[in-house]
């Protein structure tokens, strides 16, 4: 089978590429030889400057749902042609859309690719989609979004693929010190992804107390008050982080003792490079969308949540309420614990770990 050009298509949003990155690592493997590029949207193209992998981002200017309201229509879809342009220039041999809706099967579709493969009918978010697939791929039942991501390599003969997340070290991010220290996002673009603030406040202090870590809070765009209502309710446990862009996250995360989080991107960042996870899950299922290592755990109400897959909650209270600080912490105890094991069978060297020192500069 000669595969000479070959393009993804996943367009956003950052967990969802996260998912996607062990497809890349797949077929670069199997193709060393072969073009490998990736057409992503501009909002989320950053996570993909750290894929070595990758040979070419083609960018998708923004268009109706995020375009400011300066731009015209006609530049917007100008943006569009420009996109389909770059596709289709380069002559693909295979195409995967990754991302089952409609948009993103026209613009594989679109890139004059001569094979085209997509996931079939029942596992697509938009079901017409597939009218513009040349062949489809049954993923396996109940799998995880990266094994379900995986199974479009059948198509080229791939099967039984492990889970690689090839994050590059382009940018070195902060610099270090020897402190132990955990990081907590509280923020997520679900308001019913939320866990409260003030609890995970609770759970610095408790991390500080009961395992001597110190807590750096990490916040995206228009989540900086949610993190210091964090910092506020730890009693100095927390320090409040410096805005952080993809690289400083991965480097963080690679170097931090634990991560605690609602599902969001920065989870899944941080499990792709290993970090021990500790997940808080309501309306989305952590057996779908959860971290991938079987060590990581996951505090969830998604079998009780009466709002799946849904933005906001339906009823007075939402599910992740029922999640308690103790059974938070009761999950963190035990896979910091496995963590220990693993790091002690493994080699038998003390810990080391980057500090929060040298984000002093620029948090609380």
């Amino acid at each position: 089978m000669t595969i000479n050009r070959i393009l993804i298509v996943r367009l956003g949003a950052l967990g969802d590429i996260i998912h996607a990155l062990p497809v890349a690592a797949a077929l670069r493997e199997a193709f060393p030889a072969a073009r490998l590029d990736w057409l992503v949207s501009e909002r989320h193209r950053a996570i993909l400057d750290h894929v070595p992998v990758i040979d070419r981002l083609v960018v998708l200017g923004r268009l109706r749902e995020a375009a400011p309201a300066s731009t015209s229509r006609t530049t917007r879809w100008r943006f569009v042609a420009q996109a389909i342009a770059q596709l289709r220039e380069a002559e693909y041999d295979i195409a995967f859309d990754l991302q089952g809706l409609l948009k993103s099967a026209v613009l594989a579709r679109s890139s004059g690719a001569a094979r085209v493969v997509g996931f079939s009918t029942r596992h697509l978010r938009e079901r017409w989609a597939h009218l513009f697939y040349t062949e489809t791929i049954e993923p396996p039942a109940g799998a995880h979004v990266v094994d379900k991501n995986l199974a479009l390599l059948a198509a080229v003969g791939l099967h039984d693929l492990p889970k690689r997340f090839p994050l590059g070290t382009r940018d070195q991010g902060p610099g270090t010190r020897d402190d132990k220290f955990a990081l907590i996002n509280p923020g997520a673009g679900w308001p019913n992804k939320r866990w409260p603030p003030e609890w995970f406040g609770a759970i610095a202090q408790r991390l500080r107390t009961n395992h001597g870590l110190a807590s750096l809070i990490l916040w995206g765009p228009g989540e900086e008050p949610l993190a210091r209502t964090v910092v506020a309710a730890s009693r100095g446990a927390a320090r409040l982080a410096p805005p952080t862009g993809i690289a400083e996250i991965i480097a963080l995360s690679r170097a931090a003792s634990l991560f605690v989080s609602g599902d969001t991107g920065p989870l899944h960042l941080a499990a792709a490079t290993g970090t021990p996870i500790v997940g808080i899950y309501g309306p989305t299922s952590p057996a779908r969308n959860g971290p991938w290592d079987a060590a990581d755990l996951c505090v969830s109400r998604f079998d009780a949540c009466h709002c799946h897959h849904r933005r906001r909650c339906r009823l007075p209270v939402c599910c992740l309420l029922d999640i308690t600080v103790d059974e938070v912490m009761s999950a963190i105890d035990r896979r910091l614990a496995a963590a220990a094991a693993r790091r002690k069978q493994e080699s038998g060297i003390g810990d080391t770990h980057t500090g929060i020192g040298a984000m002093e500069a620029g948090g609380e």
